[in-house]
């Protein structure tokens, strides 16, 4: 194989007990008596596979790579790729995993008293970069086959950026302080409440101030069992920061978490580092508007999930985002998208000419006595457009849809508006074993076309989870399928609750399209509810906002135009909005910077204009 392509298989997908070899039966090299595709168990005797069902293994020193690619297309499974990488990476990876295994190249660098940020898809290798900054995995350098040492990663590191932060590492000299990616894990592996976890954190003396600034005080007492999404997030985020640690790593600060919470965090984040400028600290996330608040640097990571993943020397934050955003990497003179991703260069979109699709009435829906309780204006929906509904947790948003779908009835008020809706909840809750094609054929006889296929399997990246079983499924993958589920359906009105969970930016980018092509080509309505302002400002045309107190009351008030509606709910969080010059994409303006200032003089929040 050239030097410059990798063979990746895929254990969990390779399955020799359903097929006959095909992939080492065709294999041109295998052919003419080579050992090019052999078993891990048996070798292959004079080109034949012979002996148990054992899986296979590629040689990329006798495999012609991607030019042939016989193997790739012979698989029943799509277990094999065989992948040229790019010409300017030349350097040797950081780790692989092993043969025919998954190979990280280049490593993020902390620097102290700065936030990095690191930005990539799911399964690209950032989390193996933060297990080799922390010093719980030791890099082989690509030599998997031998016993890694850390004399060894420092001679190839010594001069550059990262040689001190190794040595640091290899000494035991660098503490580590980290919030983990699924918080819904902490309830499995800690019993006891709130106060018990965070108190054995408390080594800079600053949790008080952390726990009051963060809300959590209201659940201090409570059951780590009984915390939701949003409160295990900010238990996880104090925990993590009460530490005293030379590097903080966060993986993922904003999921459960409404845009509000999510500011507050990234600013708490902020003084930290500013105060204490000995710490370093790596950010992973995906809220593209709040890594651009909280970082200083930023590494973009590319690639091939699963297959290698890339990490980026740093870059500013302006130019890393807006290369990702083009989908092409100055530097690394590196395509990683196809198309860039682009914003419309004013936000407000006019529909006050479409014509009307119905008439939503004022409702009432209370929870109980000293429960919670919201109340709704009336309103209308207009045909062919996206309707964004934002605003904190705890405040109604999902009541409101359950009303509109009918899942729940009001106190006050009628909420048939006789229509067909197509409804996909907040929480995507799978209790069937049912593959995915079978679950999502069930839903429309369109499935399988070629219409469906590029409009909603493509989009949302279903290719590759089709025989695979809901409940055997992840968090963002569900979360793929239950909006594919959503759209498939014929419907008047398209309701999606929080479709942007558990997705990384390329999944958000691409549903975000998928949705938005989806109600123009079919004339539909959708309603969107979500915290990622990204995703909001792509999709909607109008804004529905929600406030009061979460937790105790809500209300909804009529259908705004966006700028209006945009400036109502940004100005109750104290944050300014402006467009990048060159990609027109919403960025937060730093707070208490000249613009922030003269916005909010003007009055508004959201964009200048």
């Amino acid at each position: 194989m050239a030097s410059d392509s990798i063979a990746v298989v895929e254990l969990d997908r390779c399955q020799p007990d359903r097929c006959n070899y095909e992939c080492a039966n065709y294999c041109p090299p295998n052919r003419t008596g080579k050992e090019c595709i052999t078993l891990r168990g048996d070798a292959a005797e004079e080109g034949e596979i012979e002996g148990t069902p054992d899986q296979i293994k590629i040689s990329e020193e006798i495999c012609l790579g991607e030019t042939c690619g016989i193997c790739v297309e012979k698989c029943p499974f799509d277990a094999i790729e065989i992948i040229n990488l790019p010409q300017e990476l030349t350097e040797d990876p950081v780790h692989r995993y092993g043969e025919n295994a998954f190979s990280l190249y280049g490593l993020p660098v902390p620097v102290d008293g700065q936030v990095t940020g690191l930005l990539g898809p799911n399964g690209i290798g950032k989390s193996t970069a933060v297990r080799i900054l922390a010093g719980e995995m030791t890099p082989n350098l690509g030599n998997y086959g031998e016993e890694p040492s850390w004399e060894t990663v420092l001679d190839a590191y010594r001069g550059t950026e990262l040689q001190e932060y190794i040595e640091g590492v290899r000494d035991g000299e660098v503490s580590v302080a980290r919030k983990p990616q699924y918080v819904d894990r902490i309830p499995d592996q800690f019993d006891g409440t709130t106060s018990d976890l965070l108190e054995r954190t408390d080594e800079r003396g600053a949790l008080d101030e952390i726990v009051e600034r963060l809300s959590i005080a209201p659940v201090i007492d409570q059951g780590i069992d009984d915390l939701s999404g949003g409160e295990l997030q900010r238990v996880a985020i104090a925990a993590c920061l009460a530490r005293d640690a030379d590097f903080y790593f966060l993986d993922e600060i904003t999921p459960y978490l409404d845009i509000g919470q999510r500011v507050t965090v990234a600013r708490l984040l902020r003084e930290l580092v500013e105060e204490h400028d000995e710490k370093s600290m790596l950010v992973v996330e995906h809220d593209l508007a709040i890594l651009d608040l909280l970082c200083d640097n930023l590494h973009v990571a590319y690639g091939e999930p699963g297959a290698f993943g890339v990490i980026t020397d740093p870059k500013s934050v302006r130019k890393g985002i807006n290369e990702y955003l083009s989908g092409y990497l100055d530097n690394e003179n590196m395509r990683i998208r196809p198309e860039a991703i682009e914003f419309e260069e004013h936000a407000p979109r006019a529909v006050a000419h479409r014509d009307l699709l119905a008439t939503y009435p004022a409702m009432e829906k209370s929870y109980g006595e000293d429960a919670f309780s919201l109340s709704v204006e009336g309103g209308e929906i207009r045909e062919n457009e996206v309707l964004g509904i934002v605003g904190p947790n705890g405040i109604g948003k999902s009541t409101f849809a359950k009303l509109l779908a009918g899942r729940i009835e009001p106190d006050g008020g009628e909420s048939d508006l006789d229509l067909e809706i197509a409804y996909k909840p907040q929480y995507v809750e799978v209790d069937q074993p049912m593959r995915v094609d079978v679950f999502l054929s069930s839903i429309t006889d369109r499935f399988g076309s070629s219409h469906w296929n590029t409009e909603i399997s493509q989009p949302l990246q279903l290719g590759r989870i089709m025989e695979q079983n809901l409940t055997d499924l992840s968090g963002g993958e569900r979360q793929r399928v239950a909006i594919a589920a959503c759209l498939s359906k014929t419907a008047d009105v398209y309701l999606l609750d929080e479709p942007s969970a558990h997705l990384d930016v390329e999944q958000r980018v691409l549903a975000t399209r998928a949705i938005r092509r989806h109600a123009e080509r079919t004339d539909a309505t959708v309603l969107v509810i979500d915290h990622d302002i990204y995703m909001i400002d792509l999709l909607a045309d109008r804004l529905l906002v929600f406030e009061g107190e979460p937790a105790e009351r809500g209300r909804a008030s009529q259908p705004q135009e966006m700028r209006e509606g945009m400036n109502a709910f940004l100005s109750e969080l104290d944050v300014t909005f402006r467009r990048d010059e060159r990609t027109s994409r919403p960025r937060i303006n730093k707070p208490d910077s000249q613009l922030d200032r003269e916005q909010k003089r003007q009055g508004e929040y959201y964009y200048a204009p």
